[in-house]
């Protein structure tokens, strides 16, 4: 369980509000790349929050729903595989990350002193910010983000394994698996894969 001990230490120093950012679907071959962002009360905590890939999808959602009624405010930013192919993975999460600060900001928050502890990474806005390390372990505003990005994203892989038939992306989420990697030598890839992901398995099945 990740709690408020990391996030209230930092909060003392001067700061009206910690928000969390965290993303989802980074390692992907096919989707969105999606990042949350969350202010949530350090008054008091949900209790068994921690980083999303450690909860089973029933925990989640049911976490997602405490969340999200419980939550100062959030937002989503996404990036799409075509943003991912033209500016490279690790940008395009930034942007992504940047889009979901903004949208929390812009729910009259810009006035606010605001502390965005950012999972790994940082985000080209002027705003204070930290990068955390296995920060969805640590801060229990970026494990709430964690799970608001990964059940938003999930919910959009099974629309997208209903547009794209056959790959199965309702089951893996866009990761490479066996079965995924299989039915893209198959299949060929869908306008949603990302083809600078997918060089060496394009590469086997045009040889």
């Amino acid at each position: 369980m990740t709690d408020t001990h990391f996030d209230l230490e930092i909060l003392k120093d001067r700061y009206d509000y910690i928000a969390g950012i965290d993303e989802v679907g980074r390692g992907c071959l096919f989707g969105d790349v999606v990042a949350a962002c969350v202010i949530m009360p350090l008054d008091h905590m949900i209790e068994g929050i921690t980083d999303s890939k450690k909860l089973s999808p029933k925990k989640r959602s049911l976490y997602e729903h405490a969340i999200l009624s419980e939550a100062v405010a959030y937002s989503y930013g996404r990036e799409t595989p075509e943003v991912i192919d033209e500016i490279n993975i690790k940008q395009a999460t930034r942007l992504a990350m940047k889009t979901a600060a903004e949208g929390v900001l812009d729910q009259g928050f810009r006035e606010k002193s605001i502390l965005f502890l950012i999972d790994a990474e940082s985000i080209d806005l002027e705003v204070p910010q930290k990068s955390v390390i296995h920060g969805d372990d640590i801060s229990y505003t970026i494990a709430c983000a964690s799970i608001l990005a990964k059940e938003y994203r999930d919910r959009l892989c099974l629309q997208w394994d209903e547009d794209y038939p056959g790959y199965g992306i309702a089951g893996h989420k866009g990761y490479g698996t066996k079965k995924h990697r299989e039915a893209i030598l198959e299949l060929g890839p869908s306008p949603l894969h990302r083809r600078s992901f997918l060089s060496k398995i394009l590469a086997q099945r045009e040889g």
